[in-house]
């Protein structure tokens, strides 16, 4: 029969546990190895007997849809531009400015506004009277190369003339064989000539010298039109 004494004589006979002196959290701090190593298998795992399902030799049923394609946006219409209007009073368009043709023709004695560069540029005609009033006259000419405006003298008439193009030999004096006044004339070169005075201009350019010239009084009839130098002389003007 178990007895307390026999309790108490096992209790006491145990050992008693003491604290190690350095503890560790792990149990094994370091890993021993098993003292028996379970040997490698001698029959390692074969490889799948069966190779892998070949591609399935027809296509699938379906048919994939065709790609869409990217619509591409239209530019906007253009805007419609509107005129712009500018307020032209009615005095800056009357009178109208005028390009005399070729043939020109006399505007005078009427009120006329021309461009005057433009109209000497476009004349191919020795000489054309622009305009001719009372007191006053306006002629445009045009010497070939080598040409002049011939030797003559305005008695009552004093006269102005501008080149537009071209280059010249200006002459005046007092008599035919006195010319003593000798000047070279060029492009915006303006001449004037005293009444009374003998003068010439002659061409020494390789072009056509176009100038127009200025009498107070007029000197030539109203609407005079002379093509060249030579009907200018059989007509004795």
């Amino acid at each position: 029969m178990f007895t307390q004494s026999d309790w108490n004589y096992k209790t006491s006979s145990r050992p008693t546990q003491t604290a190690h002196p350095h503890p560790h959290p792990h149990p094994h701090p370091h890993p021993v190895p098993h003292p028996h190593p379970r040997p490698p298998h001698p029959h390692p795992h074969p490889p799948h007997p069966h190779p892998p399902h070949p591609p399935h030799p027809h296509p699938p049923h379906h048919k994939p849809h065709p790609a869409r394609p990217v619509p591409i946006p239209h530019p906007p219409p253009p805007r419609p531009i509107k005129p712009i209007q500018i307020a032209v009073p009615a005095s800056a368009t009357q009178p109208p400015v005028l390009r005399p043709p070729t043939p020109f023709t006399d505007y005078g004695p009427a009120p006329f506004v021309a461009n005057i560069e433009d109209a000497t540029l476009t004349n191919d005609y020795y000489r054309t009277a622009l305009w001719t009033g009372e007191h006053l006259q306006t002629t445009l000419m045009s010497i070939p190369p080598g040409g002049d405006i011939g030797l003559e003298i305005h008695p009552d008439t004093d006269q102005f003339i501008r080149i537009e193009d071209g280059q010249g030999l200006t002459q005046m004096g007092s008599s035919k064989t006195h010319l003593t006044f000798k000047q070279t004339v060029f492009k915006d070169s303006a001449v004037f000539v005293p009444a009374g005075t003998w003068h010439n201009i002659t061409n020494i350019g390789t072009k056509p010298m176009k100038l127009y010239t200025i009498y107070a009084p007029p000197h030539h009839p109203h609407g005079t039109v002379h093509p060249t130098k030579e009907v200018a002389e059989k007509m004795g003007d």
